[in-house]
């Protein structure tokens, strides 16, 4: 396998079915261990009550067709038939309630696993301190397919083993029961169920096969899907006319993954009909064989109907087998995928004993930092050198793919570099805890997130120590310039963000209901000042990013946000990112990044003496706004 190749999970050994089998019965268990134990104990009940009704309607039948003693039946049973009778019935009171009962334990094993398993995924994905697991094809492949089985695969897995269980009981006492009558159809019947497991087991790995090679295509359909649904696209979609575009893509890709499942289906069709022949001939040749033989003397009238039952039941119980057996197989290899993101280690390692975060002194300083995305791609990053003070500014600017926003994620450590070291006050942060160090930074995003959530909420998931405290809250809002309209909106803080969920629980009583409140949306520049909130309510962190904050705003609003960002940007190491070259003026340092490297760097009046990339890109954008040429300062 080469580097890179992501492992083959079409394939599964014994003893791994074992262990993941073992695992998800160990996940039952914790999630609801009574629930466990009497749905394994009606299993074996269930699983052996066919065989007890074949072997008492037997008995029966023998003692009705000799009108007393009867080869084989208990003596007592011979002298009261009606005692029969009332097995047969309690049997058929037992199998009814059984089956209801064990459908309320299933749904209550059902819903503790998959609560349990789904923490357990997304608690492993949110361990995962960085960013490049993320953006690796084979492992978000992984993803989809452990999102997709997280909830279903733990519950396929028990519901197959437990069903595997009853049938191969089921098996065991009718083969029983036939033995006592002719070995020999006994052994016939053994040897034609052999060929449809074996068979069964190869197409369950053709099946995971199929699903792993056409994982990819599945995860372009639903990307297509979501932008047929995605309101930021569906403004281009509909402006552009490409919606039509869109759908065929989706479609190609839906054409493709039906294609393999048709090839795996049409020889599924082609395997299974024979093996049915097979199952056919010998319950009429035997059936044939057991008249023939009674007509002489052979067998009684009880082991014929017995014989009848419980090969009909042998086949019914491992049609059910297999069918078990194809379920178990390929959840337990989505288990595998499960498997592997739970255990997926961060691609930021953390040290055993990790050095303390302590307040930013002196400043961070990055010494020769090479960095690029993947072991072939090309150096976005190459030998730069910088620091930022404590309690000081530092500007990056430059043209787009210039490099500032790698920079940036290097400080934030969603990223180590490739080469060369990110020091806090000279120590690297490699050696740090990446929680503890993020828990020192504070950040204004251009790609800032807008959370379906309350406003009160959008703003303290900046700090969520504070999310009871409405004061620090509001406090946030005003300094942002949010405050205005936020208290006029219909719940004001505690309205609900989102046009896709409700305003509560509440407004909707059943599904359907028209008259539901939905939530509010806001618009860009509302969604934008409620993101230097959020920033604003980590105010006295060592590190500030601010990147593109204002990129969204009329020149009123901007300047009102530079002003409060000032405040902000107070005793805190502060980097900024604007392509509006005036707002980064004056910072203390301003960078100019150009293709990975720094090619010039100090103040704004020392760089535009220079008149170098920093005063060309100034004066250009200058002109934009005077168009004279004269630069407007």
């Amino acid at each position: 396998m080469t580097a890179g190749t992501p492992p083959r999970r079409d394939r599964m050994g014994p003893r791994t079915a074992i262990a993941r089998a073992l695992r998800s019965l160990g996940v039952a268990w914790r999630a609801a261990p009574w629930s466990l134990a009497l749905y394994s104990a009606l299993t074996v009940v269930d699983g052996l009550l066919p065989a007890g009704v074949a072997l008492v309607t037997k008995w029966l039948l023998d003692v009705l067709a000799e009108g007393g003693a009867a080869p084989g039946v208990p003596g007592p049973l011979v002298e009261a038939p009606l005692l029969l009778v009332v097995f047969l019935g309690v049997f058929t009171l037992v199998a009814s309630l059984s089956s209801h009962v064990s459908a309320y334990l299933g749904s209550r094993i059902k819903r503790g696993v998959s609560l349990l398993v789904q923490q357990r995924l997304y608690g492993a994905v949110d361990r995962i301190s960085g960013l490049r697991r993320f953006e690796e094809p084979a492992f978000l492949d992984r993803l989809r397919v452990a999102q997709t089985s997280a909830t279903t695969a733990p519950e396929e897995v028990l519901g197959s083993v437990f069903a595997s269980v009853r049938g191969a009981l089921t098996i065991t006492g009718l083969l029983g029961v036939l033995l006592t009558i002719s070995p020999l159809i006994t052994a016939v019947t053994v040897a034609a169920a052999l060929p449809m497991l074996f068979v069964q087991l190869v197409l369950n790995r053709e099946r995971a096969g199929m699903l792993w090679r056409t994982s990819p295509r599945m995860r372009r359909q639903m990307f297509y899907q979501n932008l047929m649904l995605n309101p930021a696209a569906i403004k281009e979609t509909r402006l552009f006319g490409s919606g039509g575009f869109l759908l065929n893509r989706m479609r190609g890709e839906s054409v493709q993954v039906n294609a393999a499942e048709e090839r795996l289906d049409r020889k599924v069709m082609l395997t299974h009909g024979p093996l049915a022949l097979l199952g056919a001939l010998v319950s009429a040749g035997g059936s044939v064989w057991m008249v023939a033989e009674a007509l002489r003397g052979g067998f009684t009238i009880g082991d014929v109907a017995a014989f009848i039952a419980a090969v009909g039941g042998v086949q019914g119980a491992l049609a059910e087998v297999v069918l078990s057996l194809t379920g178990a197989y390929q959840a337990l290899l989505l288990m595998g995928h499960y498997d592997d993101v739970v255990a997926t280690p961060s691609d930021l390692p953390v040290p055993r004993d990790p050095r303390p975060v302590a307040p930013l002194r002196e400043g961070i300083r990055l010494e020769d930092v090479w960095f690029r995305y993947t072991d072939d791609g090309p150096w976005v990053l190459r030998g730069v050198s910088l620091t930022v003070p404590a309690a000081g500014s530092l500007a990056l600017v430059g043209l787009n793919g210039a490099g500032k926003s790698t920079l940036v994620k290097l400080l934030c450590r969603m990223y180590d570099p490739t080469r060369g070291r990110v020091l806090w006050d000279g120590a690297d942060i490699r050696e740090m805890d990446v929680a503890e160090l993020r828990e020192r930074m504070g950040a204004v995003f251009q790609d800032f997130m807008s959370y379906d959530l309350p406003v009160r909420e959008n703003i303290a998931i900046g700090s969520l120590e504070d999310l009871g405290d409405t004061g620090r809250i509001r406090d946030a809002a005003r300094e942002a310039g949010a405050a205005g309209f936020v208290e006029e909106l219909p719940h004001g803080y505690d309205t609900m963000l989102s046009r896709i969920f409700y305003q509560s629980e509440e407004d909707f009583q059943e599904e359907g209901d028209e008259d539901a409140a939905a939530g509010t949306t806001l618009s860009g520049g509302q969604w934008q000042k409620l993101a230097i909130a959020r920033a604003l309510m980590r105010r006295g962190r060592d590190l500030l990013i601010v990147d593109e904050p204002t990129s969204g705003l009329d020149p009123e609003a901007e300047r009102e946000v530079q002003d409060r960002l000032r405040t902000l940007r107070e005793g805190a190491a502060t980097v900024m990112i604007s392509h509006r070259l005036g707002a980064v003026r004056g910072a203390d340092r301003i960078v100019v990044l150009q293709e990975g490297v720094i090619a010039e760097q100090g103040g704004h009046d020392e760089l535009m003496r220079r008149n170098g990339e920093y005063a060309r890109l100034f004066t250009l954008q200058a002109e934009g706004y005077t168009g004279t040429g004269e630069v407007m300062v």
